[in-house]
């Protein structure tokens, strides 16, 4: 499993951090490549809610089926891969004062085994990286708007 992790400081309460990252409904406006962020059932947070992506990756469009599997309010949110790459993105929230939140996120994926994967690699995390810093940097100006 390879993680990449990335961590910065947002100008906002913790509770307002957590509630906008853990509202679906954002999740299109700074998760970089993600256009779609649709609920699958009657769930649309906490742990077990599930829900269909569409990720853009240059031309490519890229489906998949993701769940929370970890939620603790104001602490973490963890988005699960269901099919597709296995995958998994944790998100931390740390209150530094009253107005200041550390929000770090964990990015871990698997790519297959084999000389092929070790190649795919070292092509995919050169991108994956800029997209977690470009996505942390988004998150943290929209929250800074809020």
């Amino acid at each position: 499993m390879i993680h990449i992790r990335h961590a910065g400081v947002a100008r906002v309460p913790i509770y307002v951090a957590f509630a906008y990252i853990d509202d679906y409904q954002t999740v299109p406006d700074w998760m970089f490549g993600i256009s779609e962020f649709t609920p699958v059932g009657e769930f649309t947070q906490g742990l077990g809610a599930t829900f269909d992506t569409v990720m853009h990756i240059g031309p490519k469009q890229l489906r998949s089926r993701v769940e929370i599997s970890e939620w603790v309010e104001n602490e973490v949110i963890t988005v699960s891969s269901l099919d597709g790459i296995t995958n998994t993105s944790t998100w931390r929230f740390k209150a530094q004062d009253d107005d200041h939140t550390e929000l770090s996120v964990d990015f871990a994926y698997q790519l297959p085994g084999g000389l092929a994967g070790k190649a795919l690699g070292r092509l995919v995390e050169p991108i994956v990286e800029t997209a977690i810093t470009s996505t942390e940097n988004k998150l943290r100006r929209n929250l800074e708007r809020i």
